[in-house]
């Protein structure tokens, strides 16, 4: 089973746009989550920097700048989803990757403090 470290750049931008209100509260995450063509669009148009940011993990012992460094997406580049906090918060809790889970579920309060 791979091994994940938190993404701390991801966590900032979360912050950040949960703070500038740049997220949505109530949506389908199945519908929602980036694609396989999202995210080639995205990276089309961005920096590989730009792509981490939106997701939670680092898979330890990949490659940077390949699609298998990062996990546990948390937004629809654009904007952080409560659902997909909610997401990752189980997926990590699930496979038991308790530092993904810790920082999904700190992003998630600060959301539903922010958004009250």
């Amino acid at each position: 089973m791979a091994s994940y470290s938190v993404n701390e750049r991801a966590m900032a931008r979360g912050r950040h746009l949960i703070g500038a209100r740049q997220y949505v509260l109530e949506s389908n995450w199945g519908d929602i989550q980036p694609s396989a063509e999202d995210e080639n669009a995205f990276l089309h148009a961005h920096s590989w920097d730009e792509y981490a940011e939106w997701y939670l993990g680092l898979t330890d012992g990949a490659t940077d700048e390949t699609k298998g460094r990062y996990a546990f997406v948390f937004g629809d580049f654009r904007r952080v989803h409560r659902s997909g906090l909610i997401a990752c918060h189980y997926r990590a809790a699930e496979w038991r990757h308790k530092e993904i889970e810790l920082t999904a579920h700190e992003l998630l309060q600060l959301l539903d403090q922010t958004s009250t």
